[in-house]
């Protein structure tokens, strides 16, 4: 299995490669293509296969099952390394500073009364 490969490709090509080793007349028993399947798995799936060698009988698990029991265990995986990847994110995230401006309303007082250096200070006061 190819790093990072969807497990339909490796399904797929798994397919492709056992029928033609029947077309030259080679015959294998479900126990040996459940086995050969297992055994091609990367190591992302060490925790799936030692579980299914351990509960399972090789020889009488059917393939088709085994197909799956990898498509269900690869879309509960990347929901969870979906999941971890966005917490992780969110912890890289520095926190947001947020400020609160005081408005007060004094009559007779208005904001073209502002000298330029209280501006410039306003001005790099929302920048910030």
């Amino acid at each position: 299995m190819k790093q990072d490969e969807p497990i339909v490709d490796m399904i797929t090509r798994f397919a492709d490669i056992i029928n033609g080793l029947k077309g030259f007349d080679r015959k294998f028993t479900n126990g040996e293509l459940v086995s050969k399947m297992l055994r091609s798995l990367s190591e992302d799936w060490n925790s799936l296969r030692m579980l299914i060698k351990n509960t399972k009988d090789v020889n009488t698990y059917p393939l088709e099952e085994l197909y799956g029991t990898l498509m269900t265990y690869e879309l509960n995986n990347a929901e969870t390394k979906e999941k971890t990847r966005r917490s992780k994110e969110e912890m890289k995230e520095p926190p947001k500073k947020q400020i609160a401006l005081k408005s007060t309303n004094d009559e007779g007082s208005s904001n073209t009364n502002m000298s330029d250096e209280e501006l410039d200070d306003l001005v790099l006061l929302v920048k910030k």
